[in-house]
């Protein structure tokens, strides 16, 4: 190869590297408005609706609500789910601005209105969007769309999270689930990190828990933690095997949408009525709970999988990973009640565990772990 040659590639290289900074910081500022917006107007809207004196009567109403705008309002613009985000990546399909604006306001209505949701990916969603609408706007060819929209998901995840390293490699995880793509990485990091940066200047405050336990390791807490691997391995399949049966006995009951809407709704009302209403919305109230070394009930688990299952398959909108993190803090309190060791330290490990494990995202765990709770 002749020297010229190699200056020429070189220079193309640099050109493109320049391109992708500007690009991802351009992406990132535009998300971080998006996930502040959606942030602020959800947390107004959760203060409003759940401070209601009859708010748990209001739940069926909200949900069949929830319903009708999704089978009159949105019926064609289904690009609104994560798995639905990632199929339109990988095929290098537009995302219309309708799907982005359902993918914004009908998650806020649910996780307001007491479903049990997470806000990880609407932002994440609407990140998408608009790195499809703007890459339009831009004339991008496919494959820059493409990593646009990818830079989109990124930069939601990151923003949302509060964990911006964390956050973008999350978005390249998920989309390539068991790999990792690094020409992705340098603009994937730098839209999340201006995502996060522009959230946090407008005043979104993140949740983050330095833990006060520093084990000592030694093979008889290395082999605790081996077997917490496999319980939270357990754990994780469990969930996924509900998730997967809650949307088929949801695609056997052919009936009216918006009635088993209103019908899933009752039923958590219900759930609410008997248990408590910490299983309601993000439940974060209970995760700090939990990694602040509190002892929650064993069921509590199974509580919440069941009302997230009734949420996002019949009727209601939002992500999964919130109720996940739920889910696996609470594992973690189980795990070390039965093994005598420190609650706080394992509902970390389980909080970030199970993630990995349900989500298939083991790096942007650990990774987040750090960011969360301290090196």
């Amino acid at each position: 190869m002749s020297k010229q040659t190699q200056v020429s590639e070189q220079t193309v290289l640099l050109v493109s590297i320049l391109k992708w900074v500007v690009l991802a910081t351009v992406i990132g500022s535009i998300v971080g408005l998006t996930t502040t917006a959606f942030l602020k107007l959800l947390n107004i809207s959760i203060v409003k609706l759940q401070q209601n004196p009859y708010f748990l009567l209001c739940i069926p109403l909200i949900f069949l609500l929830n319903a009708l705008l999704l089978k009159y309002l949105w019926p064609k613009d289904n690009v609104d789910t994560t798995d639905k985000v990632i199929k339109s990546i990988h095929d290098s399909e537009p995302i219309s601005w309708k799907s982005g604006l359902k993918a914004f306001f009908l998650p806020i209505l649910t996780i307001a209105g007491g479903g049990s949701a997470g806000k990880e990916a609407p932002c994440a969603d609407v990140g998408a969007a608009s790195g499809s609408i703007f890459s339009k706007l831009l004339r991008l060819n496919k494959d820059d769309r493409k990593k646009f929209m990818i830079c989109g998901v990124s930069a939601g995840f990151a923003s949302v999270f509060g964990t911006p390293i964390a956050g973008a490699i999350f978005g390249v995880e998920i989309l390539f689930v068991g790999g990792m793509l690094y020409e992705f990485l340098l603009p994937s990091f730098i839209a999340g990190v201006m995502a996060f940066y522009v959230s946090s200047s407008l005043g979104i405050k993140y949740f983050s828990y330095q833990l006060k336990f520093v084990p000592v390791i030694n093979e008889l807490f290395l082999l605790k933690i081996v077997i917490a691997g496999l319980f939270f391995g357990l754990i994780s399949f469990f969930i996924i095997e509900a998730f997967k049966c809650g949307r088929q006995y949801s695609d056997m009951i052919k009936i009216w949408y918006p009635l088993k809407a209103f019908i899933a709704g009752t039923l958590i009302a219900v759930i609410a009525v008997i248990f408590s209403t910490r299983y309601l919305g993000l439940g974060l109230d209970t995760i700090e709970s939990t990694l602040q070394g509190a002892q929650i009930i064993w069921y509590a688990l199974l509580i919440k999988l069941i009302v997230t299952i009734l949420t996002l398959n019949f009727g209601g909108s939002g992500g999964v990973i919130t109720p996940i993190l739920f889910m696996g803090s609470v594992s973690g309190t189980i795990f070390a009640t039965l093994m005598h060791v420190d609650i706080s330290t394992f509902a970390a490990i389980g909080f970030v565990a199970v993630l990995a494990g349900v989500a298939n995202t083991p790096i942007a765990a650990s990774i987040m772990a750090i960011e969360l709770f301290g090196p």
